[in-house]
């Protein structure tokens, strides 16, 4: 390990590239905004030399956030890239929401970001005009300066900035600058850092007199610690305390797990303390399921009657008088986020004269979150919790819940010194928040022409809100709006049912979160009609989303949409832009033209952006089929960094290939069974596919989600592929048939 002392640390740890600065700055955003001469808003700051940094609020996981947002800043205000400098913000509510989830840091801080530029610059030019004695108009920003191109002069940005402190004006955002770089090549400003090893992700973070801690959390969520022998642990060299932890109650919210930590001088000696512990448990009040019965009682469930959320027509007399009736049930089991850096925070508590308080580094995706649930696990006040946000080495929403933060917090208090607390990956795999199991139950009536005539779909699943609310036993509606009730549908009669589900584990939002499961059962069980009718299973999804058009909350049948918190005026449900995305995406893979090549198709709306999905699938020379190629079409509105576009995508295929083929979290009496990755595999490199054509098409509509939309189609277009390949329909994850030599060949991977 490389001691640094906290000034040094602080001062900044990364390099220059491109003029942008690598690596994370952790100093306090307000400490570094108080000390420059003109301060436009939160986002920005000109110091003397004329140097601009932008504040990026949102967490940088891999996405290219620090990439994107600071540039449509940069732009509106006429920077030259050479002289930005970007600062990660801590939690702070003057960013407004800081919580990098929901694939909403673009869609929503577009506007802000654009404005926080304009406001600059308007300022600026105000400065200039005022000492030129001229009128504003004629005055532009560009290249880092104030310009009159008339009378051929100009005053760069740190020249102004002690007369540009004026009141800020009202700004009309018009069109970007036709010199904007947003929406063209951008760099990622940390990539150098990536690949050197100068990024710091929350596990990096050493200040002096720092301790390690690891936990031993209890096996079922619930129980509590009835006693602990810890002879043996305080006999492994550097092992300094062991701490009994505050027992856990429902609701789970973000609270710790409660358990044993044992704090060391470093991570070995924490874990080998561990491995020495001797914890017995007491059971606790929550239920212990085991996954067999869960399915079975989930799958039950779906079977009967819900609580009815959406109805065009009367599907239940539709369905009885059908000429046909074709019915299907799919499951997806608990599924584990697995970022490649599991959880890390530090926690320095400090007792002063004036009032206690604690600095947190943390790799976390919601620093607000975390200083409130810091700050209520240690009975402080909001503004005595300071949350510094490093890089995350992946999040796909695990790392929005800040149960590990409260940990080294509370720690770092019991100890009396600065506390890193260290999952593991088993830590990480079996005490986590997992995405919800689901079993759902679709019929679809015929007439006697083999027209659709009515829709029936019946989802059991754990809400989200169990983790927040104890009875919560069904999918909200915002939950359902992932896929069910925004689902363009063609058919006159229309049902869908939540029905009661019982609640395993610890729930949270996964990368995609419910849209995961919906888009299983639905694009399987239209390609499943397809089949039935002897049609195209591309003619049958186009026949049951209908014509183009955007659809009204009364054909939809419900009285209101959530829509993922937009409104439908700016992001309407638009079945045009789904037909789009999959005429797009089945051109691209020569779906007409198929042959005896086994593709699948799927296509899904959510997070405001519509994608579409074609899988390849051949077959090893042991007969088990492997995607061989993926072709994916995405309509996300307007693009700001279409490189990091693609780079999402492209991730959003293997992550969801993870799923489809390896992806079971499975319960035994309430404790999960897995351990690591040799029980929860991953998609390793000989089982991706060997090309992924990324289609980004060029859209005018306001900017929709990125990072999580590529995810829910993958499944279900590799779940058809495998059908066209095999004959074998596969409704349940992770996708195991049994495999025999298919009729058709194809070349191995």
């Amino acid at each position: 390990m490389i001691e640094v002392t906290r000034r040094g640390f602080l001062a900044g740890i990364g390099a220059l590239a491109g003029g942008l600065t690598l690596g994370i700055d952790l100093r306090d955003a307000r400490a570094a905004a108080a000390a420059a001469e003109f301060r436009p808003g939160a986002f920005i700051h000109i110091d003397a030399a004329g140097v601009v940094h932008l504040v990026c609020s949102r967490s940088e996981m891999g996405q290219g956030i620090r990439s994107s947002l600071p540039v449509l800043l940069a732009d509106e205000l006429g920077a030259d890239w050479a002289r930005v400098r970007v600062i990660q913000g801590d939690g702070d509510t003057r960013y407004g929401n800081q919580n990098t989830d929901g694939s909403r840091s673009v869609r929503d801080f577009e506007q802000t970001m654009r404005l926080a530029g304009a406001t600059a610059r308007a300022m600026l030019i105000t400065a200039a005009a005022r000492r030129w004695k001229v009128p504003t108009k004629g005055l532009l920003a560009r290249d880092h300066a104030i310009v009159d191109d008339a009378r051929g002069r100009s005053l760069g940005f740190g020249e102004l900035v002690a007369a540009a402190a004026l009141p800020a004006p009202k700004i009309e955002l018009g069109p970007p600058p036709a010199d904007a770089r947003a929406g063209g090549p951008l760099p990622l400003i940390d990539a150098a850092a990536y690949v050197t090893g100068a990024a710091r992700y929350g596990a990096d973070v050493i200040l002096p007199g720092m301790l390690t801690a690891v936990i031993a959390r209890p096996p079922v969520v619930g129980d509590q610690v009835a006693h602990v022998d810890d002879t043996s642990t305080r006999l492994v060299p550097g092992v300094r305390h062991v701490v009994t932890l505050p027992a856990w109650s429902a609701p789970a919210a973000f609270q710790p797990l409660g358990g044993v930590a044992v704090v060391a001088d470093h991570t070995w000696a924490a874990m080998q303390g561990r491995a020495a512990l001797a914890v017995t448990w007491k059971p606790g009040d929550q239920p212990r399921v085991s996954s067999t019965s869960y399915r079975a009682a989930l799958e039950a469930s779906a079977r009967s009657a819900g609580t009815v959320a959406r109805q065009v027509g009367d599907a239940d007399a539709a369905l009885a008088g059908a000429a046909e009736v074709i019915t299907a049930e799919y499951y997806v089991p608990l599924l584990a986020h697995t970022p490649m850096e599991p959880p890390a925070a530090v926690a320095r508590y400090q007792r002063g004269a004036d009032g206690d308080r604690c600095e947190v580094w943390a790799a976390t995706q919601n620093p607000q979150s975390a200083q409130a649930e810091v700050a209520r696990a240690l009975e402080l006040p909001l503004e005595a919790v300071t949350v510094h946000v490093t890089f995350l080495g992946g999040g796909f929403g695990r790392k929005s819940k800040p149960d590990y933060v409260a940990e080294a917090a509370l720690l770092s208090r019991e100890v009396g010194a600065p506390v890193r607390i260290q999952w593991s990956r088993t830590d990480d795999v079996r005490h986590g928040y997992y995405h919800a199991a689901s079993a759902q139950r679709l019929e679809a009536g015929l007439g006697a022409d083999g027209a659709l005539v009515a829709w029936r779909h019946r989802v059991a699943s754990p809400p989200i809100g169990s983790t927040f609310v104890v009875g919560a036993d069904r999918l909200s509606t915002g939950e359902l709006g992932q896929g069910l009730l925004d689902l363009p549908l063609a058919i006159p009669a229309v049902r869908v049912e939540a029905c009661p589900a019982e609640v395993p584990a610890r729930i949270g939002w996964m990368r995609s979160v419910y849209n995961i499961n919906h888009a299983f059962a639905v694009q399987s069980f239209i390609a499943e009609l397809a089949h039935a009718r002897g049609r195209d299973p591309k003619a049958m999804l186009l026949d049951v989303l209908g014509p183009a058009r955007e659809v009204s909350l009364a054909e939809l049948g419900i009285a209101a949409l959530p829509n993922y918190g937009a409104s439908l005026d700016v992001h309407p449900v638009d079945a045009g832009r789904l037909r789009r995305v999959i005429e797009r995406v089945t051109v691209a893979a020569g779906w007409d033209g198929r042959g005896a090549r086994a593709l699948g198709l799927a296509a899904h709306r959510s997070f405001l952006t519509y994608v579409a999905v074609v899988a390849e699938v051949i077959a090893d020379p042991r007969g088990k089929p492997v995607v061989d190629q993926v072709w994916i079409a995405c309509d996300a509105g307007r693009v700001i960094n279409p490189d990091r576009v693609k780079s999402q995508l492209e991730g959003a295929v293997t992550f969801a290939m993870s799923l489809a083929l390896h992806g079971e979290i499975t319960v035994d009496d309430g404790a999960i069974t897995q351990t690591n990755f040799r029980d929860y595999p991953l998609a390793r490199i000989a089982e991706t596919p060997r090309a992924v054509h990324v289609d980004v098409i060029a859209s005018d509509h306001a900017p929709g989600g990125v990072g999580e939309p590529g995810v829910p189609p993958v499944t279900p277009a590799i779940a058809n592929a495998i059908f066209a390949l095999t004959g074998e329909r596969l409704r349940a994850l992770p996708l195991r048939g049994a495999w025999s030599p298919p009729a058709r060949s194809g070349a191995p991977v």
